[in-house]
């Protein structure tokens, strides 16, 4: 990849291309992910709790109330998370620091590798409860396609936060160019011109010369005259 940095992000303080971000696999990805976790919050909060004849309401998975809340979690949490790390994707060439992107990039295989498993737990939790619901526990099929849908997108998180994790630990992997980067990029500071070595600011300047000889040298010695023998 041409212009490929620290983490195969690009150099530091190259410009992002909004079109070529967009493009990416992994931009793709967040943001089905992001779409997935929407509709397992939106889908519980709205229709995820029925109304039996009285005040009090139910949640449609078995009437417990552990699954409508644990829903509820993963999908508020990974949408919130979800348009944290997109933002950290899109700022990531602006970090100069390579301790601060490795940081970065094991923060998200953390948290995806993480939140992968618990959606395959929300998945299992709900479908388990969804099995379990009676027929009168849902007069009029109340709240059966918000039921539904939490339980499919929860599967469907499964895969693209997998996704996720499989592209953080490759961008892991990638490494860092070290070549691109001085001593004072890894400290996070700015870098700065070195001094040429015969510079008197940069400290003393060497006073020893090679020595080197004319191209031409004067032969000043005079011309010997041999006088003829007859």
């Amino acid at each position: 990849m041409d212009g490929v940095g620290s983490f195969g992000a690009g150099r530091t303080g190259t410009a992002v291309d909004p079109i070529t971000f967009a493009k990416q696999p992994q931009t793709i990805l967040r943001v089905l992910s992001w779409i997935f976790s929407l509709v397992v919050f939106a889908s519980i909060v709205n229709e995820g709790y029925v109304n039996l004849g009285s005040e009090r309401l139910h949640c449609v998975f078995n009437k417990n109330a552990d699954a409508c809340n644990y829903g509820i979690f993963v999908g508020l949490v990974g949408l919130l998370a979800c348009s944290f790390f997109f933002l950290l994707d899109y700022k990531f060439s602006s970090i100069s620091s390579v301790k601060d992107r490795k940081k970065a990039v094991m923060l998200e295989i953390g948290f995806s590798g993480f939140w992968t498993f618990l959606y395959f737990v929300s998945f299992c939790f709900l479908a388990n409860q969804w099995s379990r619901t009676k027929t009168d526990d849902l007069p009029l099929n109340q709240g059966a396609d918000a039921a539904r849908a939490a339980i499919a997108f929860s599967f469907f998180s499964i895969i693209t936060w997998a996704g996720l994790t499989v592209r953080a630990v490759q961008k892991y992997l990638l490494g860092t160019d070290m070549t691109l980067f001085t001593t004072e990029h890894m400290d996070g500071g700015a870098p700065t011109q070195p001094y040429p070595s015969n510079s008197p600011v940069g400290g003393p300047a060497d006073t020893t010369e090679a020595y080197q000889s004319p191209p031409f040298t004067e032969n000043n010695t005079a011309p010997t005259y041999q006088v003829p023998i007859y």
